[in-house]
């Protein structure tokens, strides 16, 4: 298979279970991968990523923004792939890929490339509710984007037009409900770091109607119902997340001392 003038760029920490899958996805269609891994991991995913062809560099944590930012500077070709350990990239999606790269106008007429990830939760690929098609860009010109955002939900900004790509980029997220309740205290947790520097402040409404109105769009609006068991438990989980993060930046805001007026 002809390798196409793409460098795979990811942030990695202890991924041994899983990293390898991604890797394999990729290597042997794309020109380049790196791979900026957390410094203090000793599970063995350096070696795996290194069997795998692909540039390690270890670094301190910087912040998912800062350590993408990294990763994609420590590239060489135009075009860039951004991945996660728990992702791979599908048949169909790599398809379409090299259809790209085989019909130069269309690539050239854009900077960046969006595509639906389909992620797999306890066992069932989820295909409905908040989580599908869950769209994002990932495939850019290096020139032409770059990472932004806070301690979450990080973006990639880009200047000039993005396509739409159809193929799913395969997530597996969680094999058991513990392990999507961990993340979602990482998560919270990073929330109230956001929120505390841009001086969000959280209201009633926030922690009284927001939780609630995240169920309903997720289970009924968006069809979650129709993912089974899984559909139902990730709904209620988003709720508790959305309910359990404005808590937290509460508690945080409660917490920051007020400033005294000033006096005469």
């Amino acid at each position: 298979m002809n390798r196409l003038p793409i460098s795979v760029c990811m942030i990695s920490g202890a991924e041994a279970l899983s990293i390898g899958r991604t890797l394999e996805s990729v290597a042997g269609w794309t020109s380049e991968i790196v791979v900026v891994l957390n410094e203090d991991v000793r599970d063995g995913t350096e070696e795996i990523a290194g069997r795998h062809g692909a540039k390690v560099f270890r670094e301190p944590w910087k912040g998912y923004v800062a350590q993408k930012n990294s990763a994609a500077q420590k590239t060489t070709h135009e075009w860039l792939l951004g991945l996660d350990a728990d992702e791979v990239v599908s048949p169909e999606l790599c398809e379409e890929i090299r259809g790209l790269f085989a019909a130069a106008d269309k690539l050239e007429a854009f900077a960046a490339f969006s595509f639906p990830r389909l992620t797999l939760f306890c066992g069932r690929w989820i295909r409905h509710g908040d989580w599908h098609p869950d769209r994002g860009t990932r495939l850019w010109r290096r020139s032409r984007a770059e990472w932004s955002g806070g301690h979450i939900h990080e973006k990639l900004q880009v200047n000039g037009p993005t396509g739409k790509l159809r193929g799913n980029l395969l997530h597996y997220n969680a094999t058991r409900i513990d392990e999507q309740i961990a993340k979602i205290s990482l998560y919270s947790d990073a929330f109230v770091l956001d929120a505390l520097q841009r001086r969000r402040r959280v209201s009633w409404f926030d922690l009284a109607i927001r939780p609630g109105w995240r169920f309903l769009r997720a289970y009924f609006f968006r069809l979650g119902f129709l993912d089974g068991w899984q559909g139902l438990s990730i709904a209620r989980l988003t709720a508790f997340y959305t309910f359990l993060r404005y808590a937290k930046a509460r508690e945080a805001q409660d917490q920051v001392p007020s400033q005294p007026a000033d006096g005469g």
